[in-house]
């Protein structure tokens, strides 16, 4: 390094050194420019762009060293030679242009390291005949590590150089490439003299030479000419980044403005100038983040390697266009597959400006036309194991191809049916195989013209045709686009034997196989359609077994089906034409029979009656019998709908009879099921209607002679009926499930109505069996008692002991959530039921009521009035409240309180009367 230095310093003029530093960095940073500018051309100029800036660096290069050969001072008088100074410079010339050419074309690792190497050993290879150029009365002897050195530093450096040019777009990487490929080319200079040890001798040379004045003209023209290529190349490169900024701003705008696909916005290099919101979902990067990066990133390592984004993008400059397809590669390292688009922009005067690309994620059509090519790959195989019979048709009428399906279906030999053969031809051989008889050519012709026209409308179904019962085929066409035809063939004969047990099980009964309810009420229709038209009638009998749940409920469902299954085979054996039995569900059957006179239908009554005199199910000494109610058609009804309920009402009065289980229908008979039907109808329309109202009762503590409470009793105001006592409503509520409605309606209505007193008075609430069985009781008590804001430890629920008993196991789960709630709990009615103390044991009760009826005879009946003192007793020794129902004088007062009970009601203290929320009403119960 120091005999650098030194040579430098002692065997040169100081003063040609920084010039030809200078000439040097001038002749880089062209270089770079131009580079630059041949990127952001279109293809014609790029590559003038490209030669010049070869040409202009090559002569840059060249002036440099003859501009630091005329500061070196070797001591002697020199000259320089033409034809070797000529060579010098066509060799800087040729090299540089190639490795331009090389990088500006091919931006990969390996291309760079060739375009350096050819460059920097066309630097050295001018440098050196240069050298040779040197005529002077001395003999140059050189240094090989020097020499050796030299040839690396102006190779070296340009690898980097090379990658900030093509790579990069930014000032600052522009200048270090030209610094660094200055760097190379001045250390390749001072090196290359360093190796120089000078002999002297005589000049004897008789070649031309040049004169180091006309050197100086050669060379100074040579710098002015690279100094206006310079100027020329980075305005051109101004202009061309002021219009690719004008463009990139217009593109962006309308790129954001779209988001259903990914749209990228490229410069002239590649890189990521703008993107919008689809491709940062496609692909998972921030716009920070992308903003910048070469668009190979979004490629498959594999894609890359293969130089596919260099492709794309010389396509795309060249041709204005690409289109491809293929993996890319998210941020996150997951691949989808793309279909993409490149698009070349230009400038109004035609310059290239960058590119657009436009993504679309095409990941699940891959898939689907992956399957699809398999399924093409393996089309010999699908065909020929395919359910279906298949024969492809040319526009003439003749087969292309069949698999061996079609023949195993029509019989046919395999030597039968070729391709060739004409659809006559087919249709006659088919229908002889499978028949096993000659078929006429009315027939074929009568099945193609039947095939033709399912081909010209689609719309048509396809054609069915049965051979027998073993044998039902389905015919299907298809036109395709180049004028042939598919035909395919299934065998649909198990379908259409699946499709009629399919019909059969919808129309009949799964245990017994007899019609069910849809298909009775069918037949019925039918038949009540024709007696109308023929003057005949129709009788229903409707048929509910007797004692079948104590057969259920003693040897189990197996044995009741059986019972079932015994019933119905006697009930169709006894069956007749013009007449249906059916099992309608459950126990229920029914029958019906057309008729013309009496002694038919009482024959058809007598066979009914007679399939029950069988001892169906009589283990255990359990016989199964029946009840018949008979109604017939028209006398009874006049549709199907009313003759079954008029069978229903006869059925029921049979039911009900001790002595009689055959019933005719009579006009009249039952009015009182009729008005607990029209009853149960009103019931419903009573709470919209505003017909039902809470009367509260007042219940005394008789310890304190204060109101401890009310109870909430409803009350029906019947618009035609008037007032509907609770006995005769409540029942009929329970049977139709209204009473939950209602139930929830005066649980509601009752806490709302406490809710306003001024005392902590509770209010007592009943509730019906039916509501207590319901699984969302306690829930419903919560959101109640939050609604009305009414404390739980003022409301209390009185239940009967049969809301228990009817199922025990849910009944008490339910109590015990209602009770976690602090609502308590009355046990109502207390003494009626047959295991009341049971009751009381299974559940911590908060109150026990006694029914009314032990206090109205507790003063005539010495019995009553035990059975008082035995209840209050137990509630002492249990330690629970006793409330006495039902008080009316000051006798049984005086019985309640001398047996120390706690709490009583009736109408002694108060009738029932409408809400006390008025105050007075309050005041006046409590005095």
């Amino acid at each position: 390094m120091l005999e650098i230095l030194l040579c430098v310093r002692d065997e040169h003029d100081l003063r040609l050194v920084p010039l030809a530093a200078a000439v040097c960095l001038l002749t880089t940073t062209t270089a770079v420019l131009m580079l630059r500018q041949s990127s952001l051309s279109q293809r014609a100029s790029a590559h003038l762009w490209t030669v010049m800036g070869g040409l202009a660096t090559g002569f840059g290069i060249w002036a440099t060293h003859f501009i630091a050969m005329l500061g070196y001072d070797p001591g002697f008088i020199a000259g320089y030679k033409v034809g070797l100074t000529l060579g010098s410079l066509l060799i800087v010339l040729m090299s540089t242009v190639a490795a331009f050419v090389v990088a500006r074309h091919c931006r990969t690792a390996g291309c760079l390291i060739a375009a350096s190497v050819i460059a920097g050993g066309g630097f050295a290879a001018m440098h050196y005949v240069g050298m040779a150029a040197l005529e002077m009365p001395a003999r140059i002897q050189w240094q090989a590590s020097y020499v050796g050195l030299s040839v690396a530093l102006a190779i070296v450096p340009l690898y980097p150089a090379l990658f900030l040019v093509v790579r990069g777009k930014a000032v600052p990487s522009g200048l270090a490439a030209a610094l660094i490929m200055a760097v190379a080319v001045v250390g390749l200079h001072f090196t290359g003299m360093t190796a120089i040890h000078l002999i002297p001798s005589h000049m004897h040379s008789q070649a031309m030479l040049m004169s180091p004045r006309t050197m100086s003209v050669v060379i100074g023209t040579v710098s002015v000419a690279l100094l206006a290529l310079c100027i020329a190349a980075w305005l051109a490169a101004r202009r061309t980044r002021a219009a690719v900024a004008a463009s990139e701003r217009q593109l962006s705008i309308l790129v954001k403005g779209i988001s259903d696909c990914a749209i990228y916005m490229l410069d002239r290099s590649g890189r990521v100038a703008n993107w919008n919101a689809g491709a940062q979902r496609l692909e998972g990067y921030d716009i920070d983040e992308v903003l910048g990066m070469p668009f190979e990133c979004f490629y498959t390592e594999e894609d890359r390697m293969a130089g596919l984004p260099e492709k794309a993008l010389s396509e795309a400059r060249d041709c204005g266009k690409f289109s491809a397809e293929g993996w890319r590669v998210r941020k996150d390292g997951s691949r989808f597959w793309a279909h993409f688009t490149i698009e070349r922009i230009q400038g109004e005067d035609g310059k290239l400006l960058g590119f657009v690309k436009i993504t679309r994620d095409m990941t699940r059509f891959k898939q689907d036309q992956d399957r699809i090519e398999e399924a093409s790959g393996n089309l010999d195989a699908a065909l020929e194991n395919m359910q279906h019979g298949l024969c492809l048709f040319d526009a003439e009428e003749r087969l292309v191809l069949r698999n061996r399906r079609f023949a195993e279906l029509w019989n046919l030999p395999e030597d039968s049916c070729l391709p060739g053969w004409a659809l006559t031809d087919i249709i006659q051989a088919a229908l002889s195989a499978k028949t096993g008889m000659s078929v006429t050519s009315e027939r074929v012709e009568n099945a193609r013209l039947t095939l033709l026209d399912t081909l010209r409308d689609p719309s048509l179904p396809p054609i069915v045709s049965e051979y027998g019962t073993n044998f039902i085929v389905s015919v299907s066409s298809r036109q395709l686009p180049d004028g042939r035809w598919v035909a395919t063939f299934e065998d649909i004969t198990e379908r259409r034997r699946s499709e009629e047990q399919i019909a059969h099980m919808a129309l009949h009964d799964g245990l017994t196989g007899m019609p069910n309810r849809a298909s009775f009420n069918r037949w019925l229709d039918k038949e009540i359609e024709f007696a109308s038209v023929r003057g005949q009638q129709v009788a229903l009998v409707a048929i509910d077994l007797d004692r079948f749940k104590e057969i259920n409920d003693s040897q189990g469902h197996a044995a009741g089906d059986r019972v079932l299954q015994s019933i119905a085979g006697a009930l169709t054996e006894s069956a007749r034409d013009g007449e249906i039995v059916a099992r309608l569900g459950g126990d229920e059957f029914a029958a019906a029979k057309y008729f013309s006179d009496t002694a038919e239908l009482a024959d058809f009554v007598a066979r009914l009656n007679a399939c029950f005199e069988i001892p169906h199910g009589a283990q255990d000494g359990i016989a199964v019998g029946a009840s018949l109610g008979i109604a017939v058609y028209p006398a009874d009804a006049q549709a199907r709908e009313p003759l079954l309920n008029n069978a229903d009402l006869a059925m029921y009065r049979a039911k009900s009879s001790l002595d009689e289980h055959i019933c005719y229908y009579e006009h009249g008979m039952d009015e009182s099921a009729r008005y607990r039907r029209q009853l149960a109808n009103d019931l419903r329309q009573a709470v919209a209607r505003g017909e039902l109202h809470i009367l509260y009762q007042p219940q005394r503590s008789l310890k304190t002679n204060q109101v401890s409470g009310f109870e909430a009793l409803l009350r029906w105001q019947h618009p035609r009926l008037g007032i509907v006592s609770p006995v005769e409503f409540i029942p009929i509520a329970e049977e139709t499930g209204e009473i939950v409605r209602i139930g929830e309606w005066v649980l509601r209505m009752a806490c709302a109505e406490a809710a306003q007193w001024g005392h902590d008075q509770k209010i007592a609430v009943n509730l019906s069996p039916v509501q207590l069985l319901k699984a969302n009781l306690p829930e419903l008590v919560a959101s109640i008692l939050l609604e009305t804001g009414l404390s739980a430890r003022r409301l209390e629920l009185e239940i009967t002991e049969s809301a228990i008993i009817a199922d025990k196991a849910r009944a008490l789960h339910s109590l015990r959530k209602i009770k976690s709630l602090g609502v308590s709990v009355a046990m109502d009615d207390f003494g009626t039921g047959y295991s009341s103390l049971d009751t009381l044991h299974s559940f911590p009760f908060d109150k026990i009521k006694i029914d009314k009826s032990f206090l109205l005879r507790s003063e005539t009946n010495e019995q009553a009035r035990a059975i008082i003192r035995a209840v209050l007793a137990l509630g002492k020794s249990l330690n629970i409240p006793v409330l006495a129902e039902g008080v009316e004088t000051k006798g049984q007062l005086a019985l309640l309180i001398g047996e120390g009970c706690d709490e009583a009601q009736g109408y002694y203290f108060g009738h029932p009367a409408p809400a006390p929320s008025a105050g007075s009403a309050l005041e006046v119960a409590i005095a």
